[in-house]
Order: structure tokens, then C-alpha cells, then sequence
């Protein structure tokens, strides 16, 4: 496993070896003392999610409130993606910042995102499979969003016409966002 630190403190980028032969292909996608001793403490995933998504299919930006705030290590098993974070740690220096990562069942990197961002991605082949590793279990009433096209942040999803589901298109814009973090 090689890792990656980015310019946003705590986020990591995952890469590693595939073993391909005449059979298919072989990875180990998460060892967790490799990964805890990366990451510089004891990190124990609880839930695992999966999603799939139609092309062009936008998802975000969502984080959970504390105290069921969650940690995310996501990758991509089937499909492409643009991965997207936001920064909403208020002490932080990248405060508002965003991230974003092309993950691919192809290219097999992953992203490790700590508590304190809010996370999205879009589709951009039928049927992608975003599967996530969460450290805290889901909380409905814990939520919440960050408007996917708010035009504080900016971000180029990079598709002209998303599909877009009702929650995430009435989630508020950065600039009238106060932040739990």
C-alpha cells in the first residue's frame, strides 16, 4: 500500500498493488495495521456502505453532525467516479476547501476522509460502485448537507445536466452554512 498526503491535512490517498494474471486480478484494499499506523492512531471501521449510481449521477455533498460524525475510506469496485470533499473544520487552516479525486475500479486508489468534511461524487460511467467504510454507525437525525452547486465553493462536477436527488438539491449553499465541526 502506498500513501499519499494531499494539501488538505488528513486526507489520504490509498494506492495499491494489483497482482494480474491470465486469471484476473488480486489487491488487499485495507490492512488495518498498515493503514492505522499511516494514519497515526487506532482508526476501527463499524459500517460498510455500497452505492451505485446511473452516469452523470451527483451525491452531495452529505457529512454527519457530531457526535455520530464518521471517518470515510472509500474506493470505487466498479465504475468511475470524481470524489469530492469539502473541508468544514472550522479550526482548520483549509477551512471551505475542496478536494477532488478521480476513483476508478481501473485505477483502485482510495481516500481516506477523517471526520470533518463533506463528501460527494459524481458518476461518470452506468452503474459505478462506490462502496465506504464509515467509522461511526448511520444517525438519520445527525445529516446533513451542503448545497452539491453552491456557489461559494464552486466546484465543476464536470457534467452539464447531474441527476440530482430532492434532499441534496434543497441543501444549503457554503455561504449560509454554520458548521457543527
Amino acid at each position: 500500500m502506498i500513501f499519499t498526503t494531499t494539501d488538505i491535512e488528513g486526507l489520504v490517498i490509498i494506492e495499491t498493488k494489483k497482482y494480474i494474471d491470465e486469471r484476473g486480478y488480486f489487491f488487499e484494499s485495507y490492512q488495518h495495521e498498515k493503514f492505522c499506523g499511516f494514519i497515526g492512531k487506532e482508526i476501527n471501521f463499524v459500517q460498510e456502505n455500497e452505492s451505485m449510481s446511473s452516469l452523470h449521477v451527483i451525491r452531495g455533498l452529505h457529512f454527519q453532525k457530531p457526535p455520530f460524525a464518521q471517518g470515510k475510506l472509500v474506493r470505487v469496485s466498479f465504475g468511475k467516479v470524481i470524489d469530492i470533499v469539502v473541508d468544514i473544520r472550522t479550526n482548520s487552516n483549509t477551512y471551505g476547501k475542496t478536494f477532488a479525486i478521480e476513483l476508478s475500479q481501473e485505477n483502485g486508489k482510495q481516500l481516506w476522509i477523517p471526520e470533518g468534511f463533506a463528501h460527494g461524487f459524481v458518476s461518470l460511467e452506468a452503474n459505478s460502485l462506490l462502496n465506504y467504510k464509515c467509522t461511526n454507525y448511520y444517525n438519520q437525525p445527525s445529516e446533513d448537507a451542503i448545497a452539491w452547486n453552491s456557489s461559494t465553493l464552486g466546484i465543476n462536477w464536470g457534467v452539464d445536466h447531474p441527476i440530482v436527488s430532492e434532499k441534496d438539491q434543497i441543501a444549503k449553499d457554503f455561504s449560509n452554512f454554520a458548521s457543527p465541526f
